[in-house]
């Protein structure tokens, strides 16, 4: 999937249809929806989009009196391609459009985000890869219109480092993956003491701090037969110790429909800080 990295579009054997939808607590909404497809020997491209949202949102005016449901919607738009240089190194690269509509009466801002992916296969068993995703993205907010005021909020910048393993001939597969965040933001501080008539005043001005976090997540799939693959994985390692941590399970079945390979795939995952479980599914479709 180009949506994890760019690069492995080229180990693409067929055109490919996949569509997920998460069935979330407190009214949320995830859906997204991709396609794959060769290009040419050594290439491959990719589409995706993905939609993430909250409905049901009680609006209230001052005195607490109920006004209106609100809503939120983001969406994201990707357009994915990736190249085989040598026998074993891919590199791809991806543009991805933003849109956040979570202001009503305001029109929804959007950004541009880059990503940047590396694939090296060490031996028929042993793969590693790297991605750089969301450089340059940012939401420039202006909610003046409905009495706001200007903002710039920057993506983090992810740059990710994993490797997988394969053995008992296929069945068994062992990923990992370290990832860490950078993100630039602005804060005032004092820059200097002056003494006015009204006392003493505190001048700042803004500088530029660079907020950075790491966390790492790891995971297995087996197949116990050829139409069956158990999973299981954890992610947020490192992310505020246990409580941080998001444990799944899930399963994926395969079945030829006619010249179709369909495959069908459930995960559960515990959602950190609310410990609510997430419940996705998915179609895939190899034509």
């Amino acid at each position: 999937s180009p949506y994890y990295n760019p690069a492995l579009l080229p180990q693409a054997s067929g055109q490919r249809l996949s569509g997920s939808a998460a069935l979330l607590a407190y009214d949320r909404q995830l859906q997204s929806l991709e396609f794959t497809t060769p290009l040419g020997p050594t290439a491959g491209v990719g589409l995706g989009l993905i939609h993430a949202g909250v409905g049901n949102i009680d609006g209230r005016d001052a005195n607490g009196v109920h006004t209106e449901t609100l809503s939120t919607d983001e969406f994201s738009l990707s357009l994915s391609f990736g190249n085989r240089f040598a026998e074993r190194l891919a590199v791809g690269a991806s543009l991805t459009l933003y849109q956040s509509d979570v202001v009503p009466d305001a029109d929804p801002v959007r950004g541009f985000g880059l990503g940047l992916g590396v694939a090296y296969r060490v031996s028929p068993r042993v793969q590693v890869a790297g991605a750089v995703t969301d450089l340059l993205a940012k939401y420039e907010w202006n909610t003046s219109a409905v009495g706001g005021a200007s903002r710039t909020d920057r993506f983090p910048v992810r740059v990710r480092v994993g490797g997988s393993y394969r053995g008992l001939e296929g069945r068994l597969r062992l990923v990992g993956e370290a990832e860490a965040r950078f993100v630039g933001r602005d804060r005032q501080v004092v820059d200097r003491v002056v003494t006015t008539t009204g006392g003493p005043r505190q001048e700042t001005r803004p500088e530029g701090v660079l907020r950075r976090g790491v966390r790492g997540r790891l995971g297995a799939s087996y197949r116990p037969v050829e139409i069956l693959s158990l999973r299981a994985g954890v992610d947020r390692i490192g992310v505020r110790g246990i409580d941080g941590l998001q444990p799944s399970a899930g399963f994926d079945l395969r079945q030829q429909v006619g010249e179709l390979d369909l495959r069908i795939s459930y995960a559960a995952a515990l959602e950190p800080n609310v410990r609510t479980v997430m419940n996705v599914g998915s179609i895939e479709i190899f034509l």
